[in-house]
């Protein structure tokens, strides 16, 4: 096998499809709990805030100027509150999450379908305008159907991302194995 092969199969195999199956399981856990999913992410990002929060804390003491250690606290402070709103109501953040998620879908929705308009003669480009108008009702059902049903909306799009992410890695994995035995 030469030297090319073994890197494709070093690649292919082992760790790749540990984390692959991980992922899967992972993926599906969480569809199958989407509201605790959904729990647990608003915590995770909620700490992750915190952590920039304080480092920004620390920048900012660390910058010279009177004007840039101001600007610099109060974007600390604002991260230190959004992070201690996360994780101190995390059912209430789950809900802000869901809409500013269909805000966002709502609008990249709407970029993409303008976009195919300015793209449409090239190949491919109804592809865009697909992916916009899912996108487009994807965050038009979310904002519908909000606060009642936002428990469950970021768990379950969790769940799916990952599901998905596991399984186009393993069969990227298998692929590359079945490649480097060629």
């Amino acid at each position: 096998m030469s030297t090319a092969g073994v890197a494709i199969e070093k690649r292919g195999s082992g760790p790749s499809i540990v984390w692959s199956i991980l992922l899967i399981i992972l993926g599906l856990l969480a569809i199958a709990l989407p509201i605790e999913t959904s729990l647990y992410v608003v915590i995770v990002i909620g700490w992750l805030i915190l952590f920039h929060g304080v480092g920004q804390l620390v920048h900012a003491f660390q910058s010279k100027g009177a004007g840039h250690i101001a600007w610099k606290l109060l974007v600390a402070v604002v991260y230190l509150a959004a992070a201690v709103y996360l994780l101190v109501h995390p059912h209430v953040a789950v809900a802000t999450l869901t809409l500013v998620l269909a805000i966002f879908l709502f609008a990249e929705g709407v970029v993409d379908i303008i976009a195919y308009f300015s793209t449409r003669k090239i190949g491919g480009s109804a592809w865009m305008l697909l992916d916009g108008i899912i996108t487009l009702v994807l965050g038009v059902l979310i904002w519908r159907h909000w606060p009642s049903r936002s428990s469950w909306v970021i768990g379950l799009l969790v769940g799916v991302s990952m599901l998905m992410t596991g399984m186009t890695r393993l069969m990227m994995a298998l692929a590359l194995r079945r490649l480097a035995k060629v």
